[in-house]
């Protein structure tokens, strides 16, 4: 854990204004996953609760890097026919949790999972994303939506084909967004499966019971809420924490309910933006320059201030 410094909640810019009703909603859906030192939330009087039972706590040193991320809902099929030839898989039965398995380049080039396919979609960096982001929606030719989530990984390290493709000169001098990467794969439809195989990182999806009107599952197995949720590196942000997030439009109360594998550091963090196209051009576009306040009990922040 990086140093850690006592903040003043009530001096956080934009604190007051914020819906804290909203946040301690968040906050609900994983309280009860604490230990004893954490507060369960109350009926009534949100800000008071956060006010009363927490310290402001910034662990590491700012400025923090916020992305987003979200839920795609793309269109697929039951099974294999023309345009839907990208399945997304469910995990290999001698995965093994202490040792990496294949490689994307290995999984696609062997076709190792053979049999696996949980369901078919259209687009391979579709796919990719879908992967990236760990959750989706499917909509089925007869309308139904299937929700798959997060099932297990390959065990290999996870390479970004956005820093990749800005290695290669594509993009501007801040790195390039998922949109630019998806018009980039549109012209050079050649070069994709190289790109996507830079990455040998490999998640596997299981397929989801969750209500339509939900976030889909983080890390704590509980649904996350669209811009109250935040993945953070669990070495130093408590998951279940709250966390005041400070940047270029944002000041607001989020719950760290959520990990990924490039989500590294004290001062790292990324929005759950929401679920479709909306919600994955606002994820794709962000990239704020803030700060990351964590919220601890008492007896916690004491621990680590000491």
């Amino acid at each position: 854990m990086g140093a850690v410094r006592r903040l003043d909640l009530r001096s956080l810019p934009g604190w007051a204004e914020d819906d804290h009703e909203a946040a301690l909603s968040a906050y609900s859906v994983t309280a009860d996953l604490l230990g004893p030192d954490w507060p369960l939330p109350p009926r009534t009087g949100a800000r008071r609760f956060f006010e009363a039972e927490f310290h402001a706590v910034e662990i590491g040193a700012p400025p923090a890097l916020l992305t987003g991320y979200f839920e795609p809902e793309i269109e697929g099929r039951q099974a294999p026919c023309d345009g839907f030839r990208q399945p997304i898989y469910g995990p290999p039965p001698d995965l093994r949790p202490d040792r990496p398995w294949h490689s994307r380049a290995e999984i696609e080039t062997g076709n190792l999972l053979s049999g696996r396919e949980l369901v078919w979609l259209s687009d391979p960096v579709e796919a990719f994303f879908a992967q990236v982001q760990g959750s989706v929606r499917v909509r089925m030719e007869d309308g139904r939506v299937r929700r798959f989530g997060y099932a297990a990984k390959n065990g290999h390290e996870y390479r970004s084909i956005g820093k990749e493709l800005t290695r290669r000169g594509v993009g501007g001098p801040g790195g390039i967004s998922a949109d630019g990467i998806r018009d980039w794969c549109r012209v050079h439809p050649e070069a994709v499966p190289g790109l996507l195989r830079h990455n040998p990182s490999f998640v596997f999806f299981r397929e989801l019971d969750l209500a339509s009107d939900s976030g889909p599952n983080g890390t704590m197995g509980r649904p996350v809420s669209a811009m109250r949720s935040l993945a953070v590196d669990p070495d130093h942000i408590p998951l279940g924490a709250p966390v005041w997030v400070a940047g270029e439009g944002l000041n607001i109360l989020m719950i760290a309910q959520d990990t990924g594998s490039a989500i590294k550091g004290a001062q790292r963090g990324d929005v759950f933006c929401g679920t479709g196209p909306a919600a994955g051009h606002q994820a794709g576009d962000m990239r704020i320059s803030g700060r990351l306040v964590t919220l601890l009990p008492a007896a916690l922040a004491r621990r680590i201030t000491a």
